[in-house]
């Protein structure tokens, strides 16, 4: 039965209006969900600090969201001040954190990049502005306490839609048409972003289940604390299938300057190999797998961004002694010291020397060894499938289990404490100690610099609360913990007082 002339003209009508409701509809999902928004920056010191890395489809934050976190969720938080109390550095003037990336992506979404580990602070007094130094270590920034704030405030009842369209209302101050939220993104953010982003939050949670372990004596895994994290476990449980274990292997960040003394063959003609066990062959691999932990995609840009990160730090020089005028170098100590440098240093230390960038058995330096244990020959190699699987052609990780640490060079050592592998010595005036005269507790996060023994000052404890109590706000750091040993390197500690002066001024220089 043939249909009639007027029911034809109907069903295209029907068809038509179907088509453009399907083509409104893509163009809204589109515009609300898809459309990228380029990011500008006049520096590639700028974008390394607040440019992004294609994480938002997987890891971005709703900006308004985040914004408010801190205000729905203050007793979560390790202290006042919002996110400056996970220690991030935030230069005035500037919207973001340091090592946070605002990008439009359909909305305005929160992701970290690179320098969220690798950008500093010091001060030599606390009145005065902190001064900022990219490819710093970040010491004072606390990246587990702030994945902890971020899934307990998950789990909060508080975590709904009409308490935090009520915060975001008031950061708005009531006035969504200037420069706020439409009535429609109003609706997006109730009945969407904020209930996938408890559930997303969520569903990472899962990832880090290993981080709240219990280990063998019923004790839980050692707090990271400021500056450090357990970087092996994390590429382990996140590129790996490995079965959850009870290591443990805080690790300082390093700093991320002059990579390009790191990478390649030394003077020899031998391999150099990266990360604290010697675990990756080149610059580039680590830029990509820490990239990818941060949940950056595997796509062509991507693999573009990491070869314009790393040329951009290979070639970045590490930060000259900046207190020439209140506390500058002797140059008659420098000169003495450099020949104590030559003889006993130069060997583990000069770039692309004979051992410079070498794994450094744990039975000769001796600190300590749980950080070998946290990664494996396995590990590995399951690793570096995964990174085939994903289509990127990178250098392979070294597939053997650690057995010690590599010696960095010591550019820029002045400013890298705490010192060792794992942090666990304060000053290099104590490195130069034997291990029963360090310190066996202090606390880490605060950026006074002390120019004398060259690493962060121990704070004094502040009064707080309403009685003035006088209380330690920064994290304290106690070495007869696993894993937290300060034990080893004694190389530097048999020298008399005047030449420990004269080596500690040279390093000073590097």
């Amino acid at each position: 039965m043939s249909l009639s002339p007027k029911t034809k003209r109907t069903i295209r009508r029907i068809l038509l209006l179907l088509a453009v409701f399907i083509v409104l509809g893509g163009l809204f999902t589109w515009q609300k969900f898809f459309r990228e928004e380029a990011q500008i920056f006049t520096s590639e010191a700028e974008q390394f600090k607040y440019g992004s890395l294609g994480a938002e489809g997987d890891r971005g934050i709703p900006y308004y969201l985040w914004v408010v976190l801190p205000r729905v969720f203050p007793d979560l938080m390790p202290g006042p001040g919002g996110y400056r109390s996970f220690g991030l550095v935030w230069e005035e003037g500037q919207e973001m954190p340091v090592g946070f990336s605002k990008k439009v992506v359909g909305f305005a979404r929160v992701t970290n990049n690179c320098a969220i580990c690798h950008t500093s602070t010091y001060r030599l007094i606390e009145d005065e502005t902190p001064r900022v130094v990219v490819g710093a270590p970040a010491h004072a920034n606390n990246l587990q306490a702030m994945l902890r704030f971020l899934f307990k405030a998950a789990h909060d009842p508080r975590f709904n839609s009409d308490t935090i369209m009520n915060e975001i209302r008031l950061v708005n101050a009531n006035n969504y048409g200037n420069g706020g939220l439409s009535f429609v993104d109003r609706q997006i953010y109730r009945y969407v972003l904020i209930p996938f982003t408890k559930k997303a939050l969520l569903k990472q949670e899962k990832q880090f289940t290993w981080m709240e372990r219990f280990v063998d004596d019923n004790t839980p895994k050692p707090d990271w604390g400021p500056g450090r994290d357990d970087a092996m476990n994390l590429t382990k449980y996140f590129m790996t299938q490995q079965k959850e274990d009870n290591s443990v292997g805080p690790t300082d960040f390093p700093s991320v300057w002059n990579l390009g003394v790191r990478s390649g063959k030394d003077n020899a003609g031998k391999q150099m190999l990266l990360n604290w066990t010697g675990d990756t062959p080149a610059v580039r691999s680590v830029l990509i797998d820490s990239a990818l932990g941060l949940g950056a995609p595997p796509r062509p840009w991507f693999l573009r961004r990491m070869a314009a990160v790393d040329s951009y730090l290979s070639n970045m020089p590490p930060p000259a002694w900046p207190f020439t005028q209140t506390n500058p170098i002797n140059p008659q100590l420098a000169t003495a010291g450099k020949n104590i440098y030559l003889r006993d240093c130069a060997a583990c230390h000069e770039p692309r020397g004979e051992r410079t960038n070498k794994v450094i058995p744990i039975g000769e330096v001796g600190t300590d060894l749980e950080r070998t244990k946290s990664w494996s020959k396995a590990a590995a190699e399951e690793a570096n499938r995964k990174v085939k699987e994903l289509g990127i052609d990178r250098p392979p990780m070294t597939e053997l289990d650690p057995y010690g640490y590599i010696s960095p060079p010591l550019d820029g050592i002045w400013l890298r404490a705490p010192y060792l592998h794992n942090g666990s010595v304060p000053t290099l005036r104590d490195l130069l100690n034997s291990p029963n005269e360090r310190p066996v507790t202090f606390h880490r996060g605060y950026d006074v610099f002390d120019p004398t023994k060259v690493g962060f000052k121990e704070p004094a404890p502040q009064p707080t609360g309403p009685t003035g109590e006088l209380r330690q706000r920064y994290f304290l750091f106690d070495t007869r913990t696993r894993g937290e040993g300060n034990g080893g390197h004694l190389y530097g500690t048999t020298l008399m007082p005047a030449e420990k002066d004269q080596l500690l001024e040279y390093l000073k220089t590097l």
